[in-house]
């Protein structure tokens, strides 16, 4: 038997689910190619019996096929990001213990040098544009039978450590954050969305892809957010819903305000017939809310969601939406707020960590107990993020750790960011700091103490990083300083090293 969510695609396999500029691809061309990719992967074994599977596939209608298709071997599928580099994905190689990488064909070339070197199989997906075997099966007659208790997904998110963790997600925790989103979201089979947000985060996965296709939604792919081709898109009413994460609305509102007057009122008046627009994976500011709201006459729901429990707070879908809100519990979700004593928050105003329990939050951290057993207490998952209560709503103060930096949408870990910049032979000594950044939400700042002798400044580091660091780690801005500010045990201060920023920003000293 199909997976749930597989049978609910099946209703709707005769609809378009993905519109490309050359084909219509519909749920039983993504059936059939998940099919193909399942068995090209089992090849003469039964069931894969959850070993790690890379997917390394374009956002597009090749990504659920190939989702879809480990799901049906009875892997566990690792989503990468394209556009990290070669350590980056040898890492994530290395620490799920992939055996078998799915990926599209302009990728081969590069991968297969780090697949050989691991004794990874490396496939090519099965193109659901094309025209996989007609007599391939979309039901369970050659292929395992998976249990929703079965590990599905692990994706690689920043923590507290130097280096990735990965969340491990069930079958069942996905079914009920896509139930959870469709409920509260009223997702129909009448809804289109562009896709222009990256597939190795929750976000493009499940609150994108996986809400539309198990409505029977149609979605619009891009390649990336190209903002001319989604407005194009967007006044010839492609969209019903669109969903983004603040620094490009910030893009689109200094876009929106360049354009002739014309061309501006076609551009807002066509946002304006959205049902829905959602922003979130990082704090939208009031300021951008409000601005947003005076071009469109949108109000954007902010929600509120991690990596480790998919989406669990929501400003209303009717009601009132409140800018720096991040709404409340969505359907199936309990969100409490503790004190630092551990004791439960009970009046409003009064700070706490947000902790949140439902079956919606994910099984552990890959291969990481001693992690996994530190991020529950008493049956609830402790987000690390600070948040009031104000007439119901949960407003989100910011994260109790200083080593998590939310830029455009990503979740970083600063101590990642410091392993690879002391790599740097001029660097002695650095700290990663996130500062406020309205177009960016936080924007990496790196603060340096260089070898004797030398010096650097913030081109000569972007240069050397990008071969080593993903795009969206690249440090915005540089201090160099003579020493870091450290506490009587050595440990640097990072609010002190912000401090330093602020200062040294007001001198002209900051690069």
């Amino acid at each position: 038997m199909l997976l749930p969510i597989l049978q609910q695609v099946t209703r709707f396999q005769d609809s378009p689910a993905f519109r490309t500029a050359t084909d219509v691809v519909t749920g039983q061309h993504l059936l059939k190619a998940a099919s193909a990719n399942a068995l090209a992967l089992l090849q003469q074994s039964e069931d894969l019996g959850e070993a790690r599977v890379g997917l390394l596939v374009p956002a597009d209608h090749r990504f659920p096929a190939a989702l879809w298709g480990i799901w049906q071997a009875g892997g566990i599928a690792v989503p990468m990001c394209l556009s990290a580099t070669d350590p980056e994905w040898e890492y994530c190689f290395d620490d799920a213990g992939v055996s078998a990488v799915l990926t599209s064909a302009h990728l081969l070339d590069r991968l297969r040098p780090l697949c050989e070197a691991r004794g990874i199989r490396l496939l090519c997906c099965a193109n659901p544009a094309g025209d996989p075997p007609a007599d391939l099966v979309t039901d369970a007659a050659a292929l395992p039978a998976v249990s929703t208790d079965r590990r599905a997904m692990i994706l690689y998110t920043s923590g507290t450590t130097s280096r990735p963790k990965g969340v491990v997600t069930t079958h069942a925790c996905i079914q009920a954050q896509i139930e959870s989103l469709v409920q509260a979201w009223d997702w129909q089979s009448t809804d289109r969305i562009p896709l222009f947000l990256p597939l190795h985060h929750i976000h493009g996965i499940i609150n994108v892809v996986s809400c539309a296709l198990y409505c029977g939604a149609l979605i619009d792919p891009f390649d990336g957010f190209e903002p001319q081709a989604v407005l194009q898109r967007l006044q010839q009413d492609a969209f019903t819903v669109f969903m983004a994460v603040p620094t490009i609305y910030v893009r689109l509102i200094r876009m929106i305000e360049q354009l002739p007057l014309a061309e501006r009122q076609s551009v807002c008046h066509a946002f304006a017939r959205l049902r829905l627009m959602v922003s979130g994976s990082a704090a939208l500011p009031a300021s951008v809310h409000a601005h947003w709201y005076a071009l469109t006459g949108q109000m954007l729901l902010e929600r509120y969601g991690m990596t480790e429990i998919g989406m669990a707070l929501s400003n209303p879908l009717r009601g009132e939406r409140r800018p720096g809100a991040v709404g409340v519990p969505l359907p199936g979700v309990d969100a409490v707020l503790y004190d630092e004593h551990g004791g439960q928050i009970t009046e409003e105003h009064q700070p706490g960590e947000i902790r949140i329990r439902g079956a919606a939050v994910f099984r552990e951290y890959w291969q990481r107990p001693e992690a996994t057993a530190a991020a529950f207490r008493d049956g609830w998952f402790c987000t690390g993020d600070v948040a009031v209560l104000e007439q119901g709503y949960f407003r989100i103060l910011g994260r109790q750790s200083v080593d998590i930096i939310k830029s455009g949408g990503y979740k970083l870990s600063a101590l990642e960011i410091e392993a690879t910049l002391l790599e740097h032979p001029a660097v002695r000594e650095c700290a990663v700091v996130g500062l406020a950044d309205e177009t960016w939400g936080e924007a990496v700042a790196a603060a340096m103490v260089l070898q004797p002798g030398c010096q650097l400044d913030l081109p000569q580091l972007k240069e050397w990083c990008r071969e080593r660091l993903s795009y969206y780690k690249l440090p915005k801005q540089l201090l160099i300083c003579e020493a870091l500010p450290r506490n009587a045990m050595g440990k640097v201060v990072k609010p002190q090293v912000q401090q330093l920023f602020t200062q040294r920003s007001e001198e002209g000293q900051v690069s």
